[in-house]
């Protein structure tokens, strides 16, 4: 450790000269620098490809003539995204531009030469990702290399393939040595989705369980649904690759669905906690959500009562336990239901109840989508998303 603060040393003396540069050469050019959140893939994709689209429609755009840099800390979570991210930014070595960073931090009007809130959120509030086609492409290669992938996991030409990840704890408590249990309560069980993936394997889809890290394989023996996380074929280039054209993905509300999110893919979202967080800012966004149940009665918490009981915007398992809230993963039925109205909404075959608009209504009237992150940073912008049909017709009760 020492000597590698021994070895950093020569470089922080280097940029200090670079930071003042940097500042003399202002009135003519704004030099902004900032970190990439490499490290989470989440992160490295939602929040990058945001920064596009708010740079593109003029939102926190200097009034200057400017030039932004970037940099990817180690460690990096997916190798094809780094190089897709290169073609469209201009990424500069870490050894060079961090030292620079910290340096400029320390001197005054440092915030002057920071990106920063365009690149620090992964939410769409200003709902940009509809306005503003994605940025990343596929090489003609790529796209060649893509398409063997797919043979290889046994998907014939024009097959269509919807994306499964569930999130458990497994990638984090492997890659980071922090302590993540207070994130457990996203957690679910990969089996409870088996009733939806082969239903959708029945419909003519391809089933493709992804992860880079998971707990177990899923049970199913249907030929068309395939566990990639499990059967050695993952790779960090079929991980973009299989996100960007899937048919549509369904996810946990986990980092890996920010790649079929930045590609403009249909998204289900299932067993969906905090509740105040669903994604709400694109149409093609369907979600459910856990149960709400008090520890001491075992009464299931109204939509009202989750919200009035502080519980909806909970950020950590401990959250839950200090209201006395437990909460219950959705049923197979369930998340196989809201698969079938994605399925069938994306087709032109869904045919609604006369009383789904209304049950629609009720839920966004109840739902606060005026909920702030953090201190004048909204959750949501126009809400756009709908709440699972099926859900709402079976559960009546939830919206009193």
């Amino acid at each position: 450790m020492l000597f590698r603060k021994l070895f950093k040393l020569p470089l922080y003396i280097l940029a200090i000269p670079a930071v003042l540069i940097i500042r003399l050469i202002r009135p003519l050019l704004l030099v902004r620098i900032e970190g990439l959140m490499s490290s989470r893939i989440g992160h490295f994709a939602a929040n990058t490809e945001l920064y596009l689209c708010k740079r593109d429609a003029g939102i926190n755009v200097p009034n200057q003539h400017y030039i932004d840099l970037f940099f990817m800390p180690k460690p990096i979570s997916n190798q094809q995204l780094a190089s897709m991210w290169k073609r469209v930014l201009r990424i500069w070595p870490v050894w060079m531009l961090q030292p620079i960073n910290r340096v400029n931090r320390l001197v005054p009007d440092g915030k002057l030469h920071q990106i920063g809130p365009n690149l620090q959120s992964a939410l769409d509030v200003n709902n940009l990702l509809d306005r503003f086609p994605a940025h990343l492409h596929f090489t003609a290669e790529e796209e060649k290399k893509g398409e063997e992938g797919l043979r290889e996991m046994g998907l014939p030409a024009g097959a269509k393939f919807v994306c499964l990840i569930v999130r458990d704890s497994s990638y984090l408590d492997s890659h980071f040595a922090n302590d993540w249990s207070y994130h457990n309560f996203r957690d679910s069980d990969i089996q409870n989705y088996v009733l939806a993936a082969e239903e959708l394997a029945e419909r003519g889809y391809f089933v493709i369980r992804m992860g880079a890290k998971v707990r177990g394989a899923i049970n199913s023996a249907h030929p068309r649904v395939i566990d990639y996380a499990v059967n050695g074929m993952r790779s960090d280039f079929m991980d973009i690759y299989l996100g960007a054209k899937c048919a549509f993905c369904i996810s946990t509300g986990t980092g890996w669905d920010a790649v079929p999110e930045m590609f403009r893919r249909p998204i289900v979202y299932v067993n969906m906690v905090p509740l105040g967080s669903l994604h709400t800012f694109r149409e093609e966004f369907l979600s459910i959500a856990k149960r709400h149940v008090l520890h001491t009665s075992k009464k299931t918490l109204t939509l009202r009562e989750i919200f009035s009981l502080g519980v909806g915007l909970c950020q950590s398992a401990s959250d839950y336990e200090a209201i006395g809230v437990n909460l219950y993963e959705n049923t197979p039925e369930e998340i196989r239901d809201v698969a079938i109205e994605m399925d069938e909404r994306l087709s032109g075959t869904w045919q609604a109840h006369p009383d789904d608009e209304l049950l629609q209504k009720q839920f966004w009237e109840i739902f606060p989508a005026d909920s702030l992150k953090e201190a004048d940073y909204p959750y949501h912008g126009e809400i756009r998303a709908r709440f699972g049909a099926a859900f709402l017709r079976n559960n009546p009760e939830w919206l009193q």
